[in-house]
């Protein structure tokens, strides 16, 4: 989920009321969001610094205002500025009525017109759409809010500007009509935006490129500059003069840039995704169309996509600001949430929750289905796609506090699955052991998933369930392993102090490798989930023989009896430990090895897991049971590695378990 960090006296001036911590915190769940830090300037200072010191005279540098970060549904664009939120709760308070959003054209002045190269774009990003928005008036506080509402988007729905790059403009400084073309870098030259007053230089666009991927003080800009390295031509923005505006989706040129005294914005998405670039203009536009002398108003853009010759081939008037009308049966809407309210009564909700005016409709099927429920959707809500939308909006306006709980009126018997039953006492026991459980991601990135834990990452489709289309680099496979979350939750840790004990963690979940045979009621599905237990024990007087105490300590609550051989001098003692043991189960211990040729060819998995451990200091669990021939490895532990400590930037030696449950049952 996107996280809001907005001032706290900032957002109740927004709203003219003012609530304590915790009644605010009830208000943002009414209202379907989460208040899920409360922090300031001076306290975020303090915990990145972990256990370096900062000067009294360096910390009041930082302002003690408190700072409130609220974490907002992933699909809800319009939440994602100090604008957007606070008109949002204004209308769910009824303190306001949603505003009415107008694209109006200057009759004397006439439509700026963006010209496209539609044969030279094709190849890089094709599409553009464009507005203005006449008149506004910046303060500091809405400056920075614009230029931070521009960073959210292109982190989540532009998908790090990969699929949108938003370029915003000061009108007055260039002149229409204005032109977008794709050109050979060396073509291309202009004075880039300054930062931090560094001096005005003219680059050509493939020296700037070389500069962004090399130089350290523009770090911000290195990810982005993949995104059209390697392409023969590079999208430009230019106005009639030939400035360039921007070059996407890497930077915006200097003479346009925007500043506080800018009045008249000119704002342009360049694209891959033409439905995602008319949202996040219609984002752009609905969010600060509020600050504009006539509030809520827009001017459109003529786009002509032109052959090389001239000739337009289409053409389109944006900004969309589209408003369309999406159905719901109330029968339906009633049933899903778990209430019995009459159609007038949503009707009346709508209006909070900026789906308004509504209107009740007749039903028109033959199963007559009763009313239906017809809303408004405004610009602002492109998460509304389904029934179910309007279903979970209705439910928000009502109250989940007002839903009354009911008994089910169907009959059944459940139960917990083996497995589960299974992973709840284990969870107890190892809590009680001195473990701390987490929660972790169950999606990981490559590099953690593999890489970071010195394993090769195998080819596409053997090993990892991957997602063909990421949100973005963190979330590109399922995770094979629980090692890595845990490990990150070291790394984000390491501001705490290790000393003493140091920290014990712990996650028993569900991992996906893939099975081109597995099946799920009759059904090959190509992947299967493995429940497992990952410990990891990380501090000064981390060794082999806590971890090890770990698997022992499992397996005795298991009623897993070691194998004689393992058991050695203790055997003496086993008798007892034992005297509840389940009949020809047991467990052994061997060294865990890496493979010989330390590429990961293998067919043992195991042996690509031993390089993420100390070379000897790692190990691996084998299972006898009745029935099954031969043992079974169930998992391995040992000493971490250094370089996997340094990858995940943790200070301390660490030890580590990771174990199959399912075949314990």
């Amino acid at each position: 989920m996107p996280t809001l960090a907005v001032l706290r006296d900032d957002l109740f001036t927004n709203l003219a009321r003012t609530y304590t911590d915790k009644e605010f915190d009830e208000l943002c769940f009414e209202f379907g969001v989460e208040l899920d830090e409360i922090t300031s300037e001076r306290e975020e200072a303090l915990k990145s610094a972990g256990t370096t010191k900062i000067s009294k005279k360096q910390l009041k540098t930082y302002s003690p205002a408190v700072i409130y970060k609220i974490d907002v549904p992933a699909n809800r664009y319009d939440l994602l500025c100090i604008e957007g939120l606070g008109r949002a709760i204004k209308v769910f308070l009824g303190d306001v009525a949603a505003p009415v959003f107008e694209v109006v054209q200057n009759v004397d002045r006439g439509m700026e017109v963006m010209t496209v190269r539609k044969e030279n774009v094709d190849g890089v990003r094709p599409f553009v759409v464009c507005g203005i928005l006449r008149d506004v008036t910046f303060t500091p506080d809405r400056y920075k809010s614009f230029i931070e509402l521009q960073d959210q988007l292109h982190r989540n729905l532009c998908r790090q500007r990969t699929l949108v790059a938003i370029g915003t403009h000061d009108l007055d400084a260039v002149e229409g009509p204005f032109v977008y073309d794709a050109r050979p870098g060396g073509d291309i030259s202009f004075v880039p935006l300054t930062h931090g007053g560094e001096k005005e230089m003219e680059f050509k666009a493939t020296d700037l490129l070389d500069v962004y991927e090399t130089d350290p003080n523009y770090k911000h800009l290195k990810p982005f500059v993949p995104i059209i390295k390697d392409s023969p031509v590079y999208p430009v923005v230019l106005d009639s003069k030939g400035t360039v505006l921007s070059l996407p989706p890497i930077i915006n040129g200097d003479k346009s840039k925007i500043t506080l005294k800018t009045t008249n914005v000119f704002i342009e998405c360049t694209a891959t995704d033409l439905t995602k670039a008319n949202i996040v203009l219609d984002t752009m536009i609905t969010m600060f169309s509020e600050y504009a002398k006539q509030p809520f108003t827009v001017e459109p853009v003529q786009v002509n996509y032109t052959t090389n010759d001239g000739t337009i081939v289409e053409s389109q008037i944006t900004p969309k600001m589209s408003t369309r009308h999406e159905a719901a049966g109330v029968a339906f809407i009633n049933s899903l949430i778990g209430i019995d309210i009459t159609a007038e009564h949503m009707v009346e909700l709508c209006n909070k929750i900026q789906l308004g005016p509504a209107t009740i409709l007749p039903s028109t099927n033959d199963n007559d289905e009763g009313p239906m429920l017809q809303v408004t959707v405004p610009p602002t809500r492109s998460d509304i796609l389904h029934a179910v939308d309007i279903a979970e909006d209705i439910g928000i306006a009502f109250g989940y506090n007002n839903i009354i709980r009911k008994t089910p009126t169907t009959t059944s018997v459940g139960a917990e699955q083996p497995i589960a039953t299974l992973t709840d006492l284990l969870r107890h026991e190892i809590s009680a052991a001195g473990y701390t459980e987490v929660l972790t991601h169950g999606l990981s990135s490559l590099a953690d998933n593999f890489t970071n834990l010195r394993r090769v990452i195998p080819p596409h489709g053997e090993m990892a369930v991957a997602l063909s289309n990421p949100a973005n680099v963190e979330y590109q496979v399922v995770r094979t392993t629980l090692l890595p979350g845990l490990l990150k939750t070291l790394q984000h840790n390491r501001s705490a102090s290790f000393a003493g004990a140091g920290f014990k963690l712990f996650e028993i979940s569900d991992v996906v490798t893939v099975d081109r045979e597995w099946e799920v009621e009759g059904t090959v599905v190509g992947a299967r989930n493995w429940r497992r237990l990952c410990g990891v024990y990380a501090g000064q007087t981390s060794g082999f023989e806590i971890i090890h105490g770990l698997v022992d300590r499992v397996m005795t609550l298991l009623e897993v009896r070691p194998e004689e051989a393992y058991s050695g001098n203790s055997a003496n003692v086993l008798e007892e430990k034992y005297r509840v043991s389940r009949e020809g189960w047991f467990y052994t211990i061997k060294e865990l090895v890496a493979a010989a040729d330390g590429c990961g060819s293998s067919s043992n998995r195991r042996e690509e897991e031993a390089k993420t451990y100390f070379p000897k200091r790692a190990a691996e669990i084998l299972l006898t049971r009745p029935g099954v021939e031969g043992k079974t490895s169930i998992g391995t532990f040992g000493i971490l590695h250094p370089e996997v400590l340094k990858n995940f930037d943790i200070q301390y030696p660490s030890s580590c378990l990771e174990m199959d449950l399912e075949c314990l049952l």
